[in-house]
């Protein structure tokens, strides 16, 4: 359990399946990152197994979670969404179903907060390569993981400082 007063810690996970070509690309962009991973920030590679990964939710307070999200734009198209609203929305994770059960199956008070960073699939097919549209955006999608991880950890920080001033 993370102590009230230490900043959230934060966890990056990809989602995906490696032999269904842009359904990996999750774990495509943390392999990435796991090259130079972001200061005090976990990034996991999950793949389909979101419920192994329970001990990981319930020690973070924050999580990125990397998928390809079918929402009917273009190929490669870029999104960010918050989980819960998974299902009021049009755009859906391919892997929403693992992450929905997994905080159902958790205490209200344990559960982290999700944010999913998608990325519209071009190719849903058996192959272990990422279409080169999708592969095209990779980059941008490990630089969107950074900015909003370090953004989370700005944001925390500035709320223990308001914290210790009260």
């Amino acid at each position: 359990m993370i102590a009230p007063n230490v900043h959230p810690s934060i966890a990056i996970i990809g989602l995906g399946n490696l032999l269904m070509r842009d359904d990996g690309v999750g774990v495509h962009a943390v392999k990435e990152l796991q090259k130079d991973p972001p200061q005090g920030v976990v990034v996991a590679d999950v793949g389909t197994a979101v419920l192994h990964y329970q001990d990981l939710f319930e020690q973070t307070d924050e999580i990125i979670a990397i998928d390809a999200v079918c929402a009917g734009d273009k190929p490669a198209t870029i999104y960010s969404f918050d989980a819960a609203d998974a299902q009021l929305s049009p755009r859906h994770s391919l892997h929403d179903l693992g992450i929905q059960a997994l905080l159902q199956l958790m205490d209200e008070k344990s559960r982290p907060h999700v944010t999913i960073l998608g990325v519209e699939p071009e190719k849903l097919e058996y192959g272990m390569e990422l279409s080169k549209t999708v592969s095209n955006v990779l980059p941008q999608v490990v630089n969107a993981a950074r900015q909003m991880a370090s953004q989370i950890r700005q944001s925390s920080r500035k709320q223990i400082q308001k914290k210790a001033r009260a």
